[in-house]
This record gives C-alpha cells, sequence and structure tokens, in this order.
C-alpha cells in the first residue's frame, strides 16, 4: 500500500486528503482501480473519525484505492468545503495515471453532512464557481457516482438545522432552494447508491427518500435501502466504527457494506 498525504488549499483553509493505493503488481489482475473519496461526516462542526479510517478500510479490502478528505467545517462557510472536495475530485483525476486509478470511476462517499458536501458536488460540479476557482473544464471535477450514507439533504420540513447553521453561518437567513439538494437534482447527477435508517432521530430518512425521488424524476440510475433498525452515525455499524461509549454496532445494517460492493461492481467493475 502506498500512501500520499497531501493539502488542498482554499483561501485561508486548508483541507487534508489522506489517499491509499494499491501498489502494482505483475501478478494482480486490476492495473487501474476505482476511487472511492470518502467525506466523513459531523454537522459542519468536525469531521468524524468514525467515519473515516473505518470506512476506508472496507473499500480497500474490496480492491478499491480510498481517499478520506479532512475538509474545512465551521467557522468556515459554504463554499470553502465544496471548492475543497472539487479540488480533491480534479487531484485524482489529475493523477489517475500515476495512482492506477480509473479517471472514469471516481466515486465520492459522503455521511451525514459529508453527505451533504458529496451530493453538494454532485449537483453542482457544472457551476461556475468551481471553474472559476480551479480555471479549468468542469470535467475535472465531475464524480462519476455517488455513496450517500444518511445524509443531510434538504434544507426544508426535514432538515438537519444545525448543519446548515454551521455551513452558512448561526444568525444568517434560512438556507434557500439552493441548499436545498432534492430540489437541484438535475441530468447531470452520477448514479446513487443510498441507505438509510427509518429510525434516524438526527437526519430524518425523509432527507434520502426525497433525493431518490428527485433522481427517479430524473431518470437517473438510483438505489435506496432502508433499515428498519438503527440510529443516526453507524459509519460500518460493525466493531471499526464503534464509539467509545459503545454505540455504533447495528447488525441489521452491517449488509451495506457487501451491498454497496455488489452496485459497484455491478455499475464499475469490468
Amino acid at each position: 500500500m502506498k500512501q500520499y498525504n497531501l493539502s488542498i488549499n482554499v483561501g485561508n483553509w486548508q483541507a487534508s486528503l489522506q489517499v491509499n493505493l494499491w501498489e502494482g503488481s505483475q501478478e494482480l489482475m486490476a492495473k487501474q482501480r476505482p476511487m472511492i473519496l470518502i467525506c466523513p461526516g459531523g454537522g459542519y462542526r468536525i469531521v468524524s473519525d468514525r467515519e473515516a479510517d473505518p470506512v476506508a478500510a472496507q473499500f480497500f479490502a474490496m480492491g478499491y484505492h480510498t481517499a478520506v478528505l479532512r475538509y474545512s467545517v465551521s467557522p468556515a462557510r459554504y463554499p470553502t468545503a465544496l471548492l475543497q472536495l472539487a479540488g480533491a475530485v480534479k487531484l485524482i483525476r489529475e493523477n489517475a495515471a500515476e495512482w492506477m486509478v480509473d479517471s472514469k470511476k471516481i466515486l465520492v462517499n459522503g455521511y451525514s453532512a459529508g453527505g451533504h458536501l458529496a451530493a453538494s458536488l454532485g449537483v453542482f460540479w457544472k457551476k461556475e464557481i468551481l471553474k472559476d476557482f480551479y480555471k479549468c473544464d468542469s470535467e475535472c471535477f465531475r464524480p462519476n457516482g455517488l455513496i450517500l450514507s444518511y445524509p443531510v439533504i434538504s434544507s426544508g420540513e426535514f432538515a438537519h438545522r444545525g448543519s446548515f447553521e454551521k455551513l452558512l453561518g448561526e444568525g444568517e437567513k434560512e438556507p434557500g432552494k439552493e441548499m436545498s439538494l432534492e430540489m437541484q437534482v438535475n441530468k447531470d447527477v452520477p448514479i446513487t447508491f443510498l441507505w438509510h435508517t427509518d429510525g434516524d432521530d438526527t437526519v430524518p430518512v425523509e432527507n434520502s427518500v426525497m433525493f431518490y425521488s428527485a433522481l427517479h424524476r430524473e431518470g437517473i440510475p438510483a438505489e435506496l435501502h432502508i433499515f428498519q433498525k438503527g440510529g443516526h452515525g453507524l459509519s460500518t455499524a460493525d466493531k471499526l466504527a464503534q464509539n467509545a461509549d459503545g454505540y455504533g454496532i447495528q447488525p441489521e445494517c452491517q449488509c451495506w457494506i457487501p451491498m454497496v460492493h455488489t452496485w459497484i461492481e455491478s455499475n464499475f467493475g469490468k
């Protein structure tokens, strides 16, 4: 395994990108591999460790390259983190040949508020602000797929208010339609895998349902799994991501890992 620790600067804010790569070998059939770019959650207040290395370990074991983006959170404001994520995709694509990444298989995986960040790139990758900042074509930033785990999506009735307060600034006016991503879905959004729990009392399951419905209306291939049991922030739902208080183990939800593996192979395999 090769590791790179890289920086992505936006103004006075710095994000770190930890890249974990499979090394090339004459004995292994795979010469280029998909890249899973992980955006941990944390309500735009912190970047959760529970949704970083434990997740990367699972995807790396599947045979994929991984990268974890520790993006800037409050007091940084929108669009700082979005620019950093776009820069991370651009960096991976520019180094695809050296890192043996299939540049057509860069998937962004986000959790909770990190899911909002990932989905924001999915709907906004053609925005002028990204092109103007990096002085390159929109294709540099385009994710090929989204993997959204209990994501913050809507700024409306089912919003996680705390995430938007940290993203936009406390005391700012109510977030408008632009931040309510189910209303921003267009035909350029990449194919998407979503999972959520019905018992999530932090980010209501309606967030995933509304985003899936918007994708379906646009004819974008999408897959949604809703688990009856389990709360918020489960990450891998096993001991890898269990917190110090013992929270995080939910056997009923652990199958999301093999499910997303099947989805990736079905859509990005051979």
